[in-house]
């Protein structure tokens, strides 16, 4: 009895230090998403832009990357220049501007540039409480039917873009050619 007592503290730290080196390799950007699969979530919200309400039938058509910012995100702020280019390149990018001033959205698209075709207006989170958005910056890449095929936590720069999410894009391309 008394050698098992002195194996069971071995034998938890044991099975510790295993759960602790195997979350060395999980890549934080990962996070899984109840949505991968799914339609992207009903809506009617305003755009940033003017007084038109958007809904998620808007989005529909082509494949594109749905990016989740707000004024108040300093990531936001370094992806941005990224998402510029991006558009520059035809990459089709709709923009859900999360829990923040419009006044500022407005005024930070003025400065900044608009990469956005179509940009929502989620003043309450309640779209990013249906994504499941856990803050910003986050991208969902969506498909021509607006299903969410996949989805992207952090900050994309042309490192990222290029090796891990070009090519997600581009496979949504290539599926919606007829």
């Amino acid at each position: 009895m008394k050698r098992w007592i002195m194996v069971l503290p071995l034998a938890v730290f044991l099975l510790v230090a295993v759960f602790l080196y195997r979350g060395l390799y999980l890549d934080p950007a990962e996070l899984p998403s109840a949505m991968i699969g799914k339609p992207f979530p009903s809506f009617s919200l305003p755009s940033v832009q003017g007084d038109r309400t958007l809904t998620q039938a808007d989005l529909e058509g082509k494949p594109a990357l749905v990016n989740v910012w707000g004024t108040w995100c300093v990531s936001c702020r370094v992806e941005h220049p990224v998402l510029n280019k991006l558009a520059e390149q035809g990459v089709r990018i709709y923009g859900v501007n999360y829990k923040d001033d419009n006044a500022a959205a407005l005024k930070w698209l003025a400065e900044f540039h608009n990469p956005y075709q179509l940009d929502v207006r989620d003043e309450q989170g309640t779209l990013g409480l249906d994504l499941g958005v856990y803050g910003a910056p986050e991208t969902f890449f969506i498909d021509a039917k607006g299903v969410i095929r996949h989805k992207y936590v952090g900050v994309i720069d042309e490192t990222v873009w290029r090796e891990k999410l070009a090519p997600i894009y581009r496979e949504l391309l290539d599926e919606a050619q007829p």
